[in-house]
């Protein structure tokens, strides 16, 4: 019952406490940042951390959805705070991502097309403005709820 019941989230399935750090599906890819002079909305004492993805095309694997079929793939940025809190989400993000959790192939919720390089639940700050709606900044629980969503799986 436990790798059954476990086996998509190393969590309890009565409480929901994490156990474990899930490794998931993300295709193969790369994740750097870099450190910026602009200021986030909400971060007026700081720069901003400017992260990029890049997971190129490539076959499914046993793992996702359609094997051997052919999936898109994405470049993806997303921005922190150059901040002490800013950091340690990145540490997280870093984590989250070698233990292949940032993104998934699937059906793109925002285009419906499948066989898609998707986000996999890790909520990212895509724009440096906009507030919640545009997926930037200001959004003042931005930080802690991400570290949510990290310790959800696993990610501490």
């Amino acid at each position: 019952m436990k790798q059954s019941a476990t086996k998509w989230k190393p969590a309890c399935p009565l409480c929901n406490v994490s156990f474990g750090t899930f490794i998931g599906d993300q295709p193969e890819g790369t994740m750097k940042w870099d450190f910026q002079w602009g200021q986030l909305p909400g971060f007026y004492r700081c720069g901003r951390i400017r992260i990029q993805y890049d997971i190129p095309s490539a076959k499914q694997t046993e793992q996702h959805p359609n094997p051997g079929k052919r999936h898109s793939g994405a470049q993806r940025q997303a921005y922190l705070p150059d901040n002490l809190e800013g950091r340690e989400v990145l540490r997280l993000l870093k984590k989250a991502f070698d233990h292949r959790l940032i993104f998934t192939v699937g059906t793109s919720r925002t285009s419906g097309c499948e066989d898609q390089v998707t986000w996999n639940d890790i909520h990212h700050k895509t724009n440096v403005d906009g507030g919640p709606a545009m997926f930037g900044y200001p959004d003042p629980g931005y930080l802690q709820r991400v570290k949510e969503e990290l310790k959800d799986k696993g990610i501490e």
